[in-house]
């Protein structure tokens, strides 16, 4: 089996006179997730899923009503970081983190070239689909969400869920599910505004004190540091001060929660930019939107925590950080 743990406003000004209003509202708007967890098909966010694997995961997370392209996509980051010579100390193995047992009896020739190739993601991504929608047919007879139960008899095992007569009563698998299907919601494109965090307005104000600071690579804040900052640590320490949690580097963070479009942007999203527009992978800098086409950054070596615009050639998309999908996210991947 593979792993089934968890590694548990507006800006306004010019040059160095920037005046800052900071405008933060209560937006009374809906976040949806395309056909709910599970049970139809479900668009991926923009590069959320790697170009090389978008198509794959797509169509095999249709396989069965009980996953969608989402899930499996969130399930594929949680076991690898969509990397596919990825090998735990269980010896996990590819980019589903497949065991040699597992595969024997569950890898699928998906690719049709006549070999079963774990670390082949032609193979590995659709015996993954196969495998969940193996377990989901074990328990379909189980009350309740069929994608929940599935998830549970990956984590627990068919039987327990049967016995249960669904999700068990065990903090692990309660925990692993929450955690899925929650995670899921950072790899669907949202269908409609999805809502504002709580905790945005006083994340911009730790960022603000922040302005002017000098930039240092790995920078967290501590006072060994001399209280400075590389972008993405300045992130994470602006939600850290609000008690959100993120990963420490950018391309992760962009999984803590859903994605607003461009034009729907509110003070306190993330805003990331990369050279690779097809690939959340490959994001190399993060900022803390402030409304007015502005965001809070620390750029780079040599330069000062500041407002910089977002609007450039690299913008890749924003995150909406969520308490749930901010705990969703693994340690490392």
């Amino acid at each position: 089996m593979r792993k089934a743990w968890i590694v548990a406003t507006a800006a306004v000004g010019a040059g160095m006179g920037f005046v800052m209003v900071l405008v933060v509202g209560v937006y009374l708007v809906a976040g949806n997730l395309a056909g709910g967890i599970g049970g139809g098909s479900v668009g991926l966010a923009k590069g959320a899923v790697p170009a090389a694997y978008q198509a794959l995961v797509q169509k095999w997370g249709n396989l069965c009503a009980a996953i969608n392209p989402a899930l499996l996509a969130a399930q594929l980051y949680q076991e690898s970081g969509f990397n596919p010579n990825a090998k735990s100390p269980a010896q996990a193995q590819g980019i589903a983190q497949f065991i040699p047992g597992t595969w024997a009896t569950h890898g699928v020739d998906g690719d049709g070239d006549g070999v079963r190739d774990v670390w082949n993601p032609n193979d590995a991504i659709p015996s993954a689909a196969s495998y969940d929608c193996e377990l989901a047919s074990y328990v379909k007879n189980a009350p309740g969400n069929p994608t929940e139960n599935m998830l549970a008899a990956y984590n627990a095992g068919a039987y327990a869920v049967i016995k249960y007569r669904g999700v068990p009563p065990y903090a692990e698998t309660r925990n692993y599910v929450k955690t899925i299907t929650t995670l899921a919601k950072s790899f669907a494109a949202p269908v409609t505004r999805v809502d504002p965090s709580k905790q945005a307005a006083a994340a911009i104000t730790y960022a603000q004190k922040k302005l002017g600071t000098l930039y240092l690579w790995g920078g967290n804040g501590t006072a060994d540091q001399g209280g400075r900052f590389d972008c993405s640590g300045l992130t994470k320490a602006s939600y850290d001060s609000v008690g959100v949690s993120l990963p420490r580097v950018a391309n992760d963070q962009y999984n803590a929660g859903p994605h607003p479009k461009r034009e729907e942007l509110l003070p306190g999203d993330l805003v990331f930019f990369s050279d690779d527009l097809t690939n959340s992978r490959a994001i190399r800098h993060v900022g803390i939107y402030v409304g007015g086409g502005y965001m809070i950054d620390a750029p780079r070596p040599g330069a000062v925590i500041r407002f910089d615009p977002i609007d450039t050639p690299d913008y890749f998309g924003a995150t909406r950080v969520t308490e749930d999908g901010a705990k969703a996210l693994p340690t490392s991947v």
